[in-house]
């Protein structure tokens, strides 16, 4: 084994980290506290790394600064989700300090992941221990103890960081309490483990397979003069995934499925067997079909590739950045825009009235990256872009496509919930100046609160309640309020919960899987019990969440 690392083992180890956690994601994603159906710290640490990991394969003989720069840009832009984005800054951090080197040893190596450790601490605004943060930090200590004790052999230095951090990750139940009622570690530090123990692997020389997707040609739809060149392809991505069945899938839902996929793509199969669906779709939108898929399971084997040819591709690029110069020619120059992320047709159209200038589909069941920030924030024709994030765990990716932003002030309003969004906007002022406005909504966001009903999937114990697979459970600002057999029942409670004598509006956002006589029938019955509060009924079309209802 060598006793320094090159770029091109590097690259190695690099890949075989990215693998070892895409294999091992849907294992980490059940790792997450809470027993809810989006559940996913994996799949926003694999996408993330995914990113950067298609980029380094598609480099034949890097050097050590290509390779960094490909790591670090790649994972910066795919970064998707709290967990998704300290991976990012890991890696930044890290390659940071490696990029002018030639090899690395135990010195560059320690002194490499003591800058990761710290890169990502500092994106963080208030960093918690017994996570992610945590595991890194344990295993840079012990780096830099090994480095001090004048350890050169590499492998011993790989093994004894590896060890200890994973020491580290199992304490983490007793750094954070509602690890230790849930029974799991740190899903996030589960993920930087594996990502670790995979680019071992490779240092060792073990057989591991590299392969990672990178679209070299695709074959034509047919043959002949009917055959469709690349350019001609409507929908963009070819979407593969299996999903684990954890609801009910008859005939009449498996052909909504199939109609709902009709209306976003084409080349649909789905194909139904036992307890698991195999789904297959052409789309320019595959987070659509994901949302909606959750909400019969869990997901596995996700493959999602590009099906156009780099050069044409290249080509499209070109021409579509074409049209949205054109786009922002007519479209007329403002000073201030807005960009949302939301989940549901009635909520996208909420904050379309209000204002809002560019929504992202996303939220709860499919975190968007700071790449899909970026987009946005192009396309709003505007010296100010406003960036409602609508989610605790899209608010550091919001802010990593803020910093990585040049020609606009960006300013993002850590919005944590739907309702939180729908406030902050209405509470702008037009006539302020924008520091005014941010102070003001940054204001008004705290009086909101917020709760959330969903179904459980998984039994557990959180906060002394005992949960059962299919319970339904009203999810508040800072937990599980209500625990219920029955949705409305369930919606209630927690409406219950969440009231006190200073609150005078509650408003009801139904989600798609709810009618509008249900949501009639919980709306006449928090009017019966709140008599001196104003009560509104909306349609949000939300997926996975049957309610989401704000109190204010």
């Amino acid at each position: 084994m060598a006793n320094t690392i090159d770029a091109k083992l590097l690259s190695k180890m690099f890949l075989a980290g990215a693998k070892n956690l895409e294999a091992k994601k849907e294992w980490i994603n059940d790792l997450n506290v809470f027993p809810v159906p989006d559940g996913d710290t994996g799949t926003n640490m694999t996408l993330t790394i995914m990113s950067a990991a298609k980029e380094v394969a598609s480099m034949e003989n890097p050097d050590m600064l290509s390779l960094c720069k490909a790591i670090s840009s790649g994972s910066l832009r795919g970064a998707r989700g709290n967990s998704g984005v300290i991976l990012s800054q890991l890696f930044r951090g890290f390659t940071k300090v490696i990029r002018e080197k030639d090899a690395l040893n135990v010195e560059i190596l320690a002194d490499a992941f003591e800058k990761a450790v710290e890169t990502a601490y500092k994106a963080v605004m208030k960093p918690k221990e017994g996570t992610i943060l945590t595991v890194a930090k344990g295993g840079s200590v012990r780096a830099r103890e090994l480095a001090e004790e004048g350890c050169e052999d590499l492998s011993y230095f790989i093994d004894e960081v590896i060890k200890y951090a994973d020491e580290v990750l199992e304490r983490t139940p007793e750094m954070l309490p509602v690890l230790k009622q849930a029974g799991v570690v740190d899903s996030g530090g589960q993920g930087l483990m594996q990502v670790l123990k995979g680019a071992y692997d490779a240092y060792l020389g073990k057989e591991v397979d590299l392969s990672i997707p990178v679209v070299t040609h695709v074959k034509a739809m047919q043959s002949g003069a009917d055959a469709k060149t690349e350019a001609d392809i409507k929908f963009g991505y070819c979407t593969e995934f299996i999903i684990m069945l954890t609801r009910n899938f008859n005939i009449k839902q498996e052909i909504d499925f199939k109609a709902y996929l009709e209306s976003i793509g084409d080349s649909i199969v789905v194909v139904a067997d036992d307890d698991v669906v195999k789904v297959h779709v052409h789309t320019n939108d595959p987070g659509l079909a994901i949302q909606k898929a959750l909400k019969y399971g869990a997901l596995s084997n996700m493959k999602i590739d590009n099906m156009r040819l780099e050069h044409q591709e290249k080509l499209f690029k070109e021409q579509e950045a074409a049209a949205e110069e054109q786009k922002k020619e007519k479209t007329p120059h403002k000073e201030t825009g807005f960009i949302a992320v939301s989940a549901g047709d009635g909520i996208n159209e909420i904050f379309r009235g209000l204002g809002v200038d560019h929504i992202i589909e996303g939220g709860q069941t499919m975190n968007p990256s700071t790449e899909d920030m970026l987009n946005a924030i192009d396309e709003v024709n505007a010296d100010t872009v406003f960036i409602l994030p609508n989610n605790k765990n899209i608010i550091l990716a919001a802010n990593q496509a803020k910093a990585m932003t040049e020609g606009k002030k960006i300013i993002v309003i850590p919005t944590k919930t739907i309702p939180q969004g729908i406030t902050a906007i209405i509470n702008y002022v037009p006539d302020l100046a924008s520091g005014d406005n941010e102070v003001a909504m940054n204001g008004e966001i705290g009086n909101v609160r917020t709760g959330q009903v969903t179904y459980a999937v998984r039994d557990t114990v959180i906060e002394d309640k005992e949960i059962k697979q299919g319970d339904y459970m009203g999810i508040g600002d800072s937990g599980i309020l209500s625990v219920e057999k029955d949705v409305t029942d369930a919606a209630f409670r927690m409406v219950q919960e969440m009231m006190d004598d200073s609150l005078e509006l509650i408003s009801i956002y139904y989600g798609a899987e709810v009618t509008e006589e249900a949501a009639g029938i919980l709306k006449d019955r928090i009017e019966e019990a709140f008599p001196s509060c104003d009560v509104e009924l909306q349609y949000g079309g939300q997926p996975i969440y049957y309610y989401i209802i704000s109190a204010e």
